[in-house]
């Protein structure tokens, strides 16, 4: 990357920090002197990050910042979201256009309206025949690049457009003229590609190890078909924009409350008709220990408490249980055969077949963990295609930093021995089935009594959290603080010992994750997916099986009883292979940029890969051996030792 180095020097992009109109390059920030025009799609908001998106969002939306604050032209394209009605109010939905939202940290947004294919992924479900081409988008996309003057594409999310956009954008030809077409970068951040679940989950509640060629996709998700999903959305949208947040807001409350009111009312007949009522008519059992008043009791007492919660919830109210992963469900799936049958009479077969033969027209695949690497390479991705490339955020390094700046940096957090206070363990995230809060929630009760009350479990969960706070309601051990935000958790390192990971799916490589051991914590995780990379057991963490409460219930215990000893934050750091800087995550990108524009640009021609999953099986055994003369052949990173 050639760049040169200023202290002071303002510019007019650019902002290190969102919202606040301030264009100032940090101090030391590495400037480009050789700009590119770099163009990203996705389906959030960019500027929204985390808040539409999640992970994957705030990842792109720091990397094209990033970029932008190196002084390289960033463009950003948005799909699948936004619907307007159609022409002179008939129905349907407006026909597709792109049009300029934003000016965002230095980052002009666009957004591509009325798609065919809706994001994100769930939402299309029920509409993937149309993920497979469709040319007027594509036309539009490429005309769109060709407008903006881009060099080299990064795809950060295809959800909301069609899977033949990658072949399309390398076959177009480059603004300089150089031979090669433009190249196209995909970072996968999750298993789309090949599951348009996203996250190879059958039912979103245990990790599919056999689609059956296609057939178990079918009912797997059940969102609204799309043409209902699309008038629904033009339909708010619109009103938002000519009546106002505020007054939009209002009216959709009462077009939405007033069934949904009467649904609950419903709902809670029903649930009386579970729940012995009491003669006065109250809806819980009173306290038994209330004329206890101050009394502890006898010493063997099991120190729960009983709360005034409400009744017992209607059957289909509570959260479904979800499946547990045997302990090598890495192992199986990757050594599994099964991957690679196609039903070609299944439309979901196919297009995992497609989903492989975008992949191997992108000039390279850029995933955050060696595991969904070789997911993606097991499929039929040429493994000439693929680098490993690791994460990193700003909010990472004000982590780290913090860690390295404390009194306590060397010190270790708890001890079994000498502890006067519990070990504190932390669930950060959503309460999504994806992440696991229910294999935690049901862990609780299966700690001895001396084991639990020498714990405080924090979960920080955005979402509704009243059907596992109700469940736990009685150990006093839990405590639910809800949401939270990035500032929230750069200052959180205080309130916890443990990082608690207890997943069900085969985890990327999640940022709660790279946030505790940034933090200098032990982190408790499911043998599942990319984590397994990070994690040396009983160094930096202790890995269980996926959905299985009991074992992660033996982990903690092992903890508390000392069998296991927490390390210091500085052991913590010495121990994580793969932590990467912010600033050090936007160089390697940046240089991947110009490595494969350096090499596109001198191939005397560009040779594909197989198109699907079945050729690349045939070629030399189960993977591609030569890549084509436009491949870059970068290093592979070694994995720790022992692993």
């Amino acid at each position: 990357m050639s760049t040169h180095h200023s202290d002071t020097a303002p510019r007019s992009r650019g902002s290190p920090l969102a919202g606040t109109g301030t264009s100032a390059v940090p101090p030391g920030w590495p400037l480009t002197d050789r700009p590119l025009t770099v163009a990203l799609l996705g389906w959030a908001r960019l500027s929204f990050q985390a808040r539409e998106g999640s992970g994957y969002n705030l990842s792109a939306s720091e990397l094209a910042a990033g970029l932008a604050l190196s002084g390289h032209r960033v463009h950003y394209l948005a799909s699948g979201m936004r619907y307007t009605p159609g022409i002179a109010g008939g129905p349907g939905v407006g026909r597709p256009a792109i049009r300029r939202l934003e000016q965002w940290r230095g980052v002009t947004c666009h957004e591509l309206v009325n798609s065919p294919n809706l994001a994100p992924a769930f939402s299309n479900f029920r509409n993937i025949r149309r993920e497979f081409a469709d040319p007027s988008t594509t036309a539009l996309v490429l005309h769109w690049l060709d407008r903006i003057g881009a060099e080299i594409v990064h795809i950060h999310s295809l959800e909301g457009y069609a899977l033949d956009l990658i072949r399309a954008v390398r076959a177009s030809p480059r603004p300089d003229g150089a031979p090669g077409g433009r190249p196209v970068v995909v970072t996968p951040h999750n298993y789309w590609f090949v599951c348009p679940q996203v996250d190879l989950l059958h039912e979103e509640r245990e990790v599919c190890l056999d689609y059956d060629g296609g057939r178990r996709c079918t009912g797997c998700l059940r969102p609204w078909p799309a043409h209902r999903q699309k008038l629904a959305r033009a339909a708010k949208q619109t009103a938002h924009a000519i009546l106002g947040s505020y007054i939009a807001s209002v009216a959709q409350s009462v077009a939405v409350g007033v069934p949904r009111h009467l649904k609950h009312r419903l709902v809670e007949r029903l649930a009386r008709r579970h729940t012995a009522a009491r003669p006065d008519g109250a809806d819980a059992t009173i306290d038994p220990e209330l004329a206890r008043g101050f009394d502890p009791g006898p010493p063997g007492h099991d120190g729960t408490l009983h709360h005034d919660v409400g009744p017992d919830p209607a059957p289909g109210a509570e959260p479904p249980p979800l499946g547990a992963a045997p302990l090598d469900a890495n192992e199986r799936f990757l050594a599994s055969d099964r991957h690679l049958v196609v039903l070609d009479e299944s439309p979901y077969g196919r297009r995992r077949h497609a989903g492989v033969a975008a992949l191997n027209h992108a000039s390279l695949v850029t995933p955050p963990s060696e595991f969904l690497a070789r997911v993606h390479e097991r499929m039929g991705v040429s493994p000439a295609r693929i680098r490993v490339v690791r994460l990193g955020q700003p909010h990472f390094d004000q982590i780290h930093r913090r860690a390295r700046r404390s009194p306590y940096y060397a010190e270790r957090p708890w001890d079994a021995d000498t502890a006067t206070r519990p070990l504190r363990l932390a669930f950060l995230g959503t309460t999504r089935n994806n992440k696991g809060l229910d294999v935690l929630i049901r862990a609780v009760p299966l700690l001895e009594r001396d084991v639990r009350q020498r714990c405080q479990f924090l979960v920080r969960a955005s979402g509704w959290d009243w059907p596992f706070r109700r469940r736990v309601a009685r150990f006093p051990e839990v405590q639910f603080a809800g949401g939270y935000d990035l500032l929230q958790l750069v200052s959180a390192a205080g309130e916890y010992d443990v990082g608690v990971l207890p997943h069900i799916w085969f985890e990327n490589s999640p940022l709660v994750m790279l946030e505790h051991f940034h933090a200098g914590k032990f982190v408790v995780a499911s043998r599942l997916g990319g984590p397994v990379e990070w994690i040396v057991p009983g160094r930096n963490g202790l890995l269980f099986p996926a959905g299985d409460s009991a074992a992660l219930a033996r982990c903690i215990t092992r903890l508390v009883r000392g069998e296991v000893r927490l390390p210091s934050p500085a052991e913590i750091h010495r121990a994580t292979p793969f932590l990467q800087s912010y600033p050090g995550h936007v160089r390697e990108v940046e240089d991947i940029y110009r490595s494969l524009l350096d090499a596109h640009a001198s191939a005397p021609g560009h040779t594909e890969a197989p198109a699907t999953a079945r050729q690349a099986a045939a070629v030399s055994g189960a993977h591609v051996a030569e890549a084509s003369p436009a491949v870059v052949r970068f290093p592979e990173r070694p994995a720790p030792a022992g692993r």
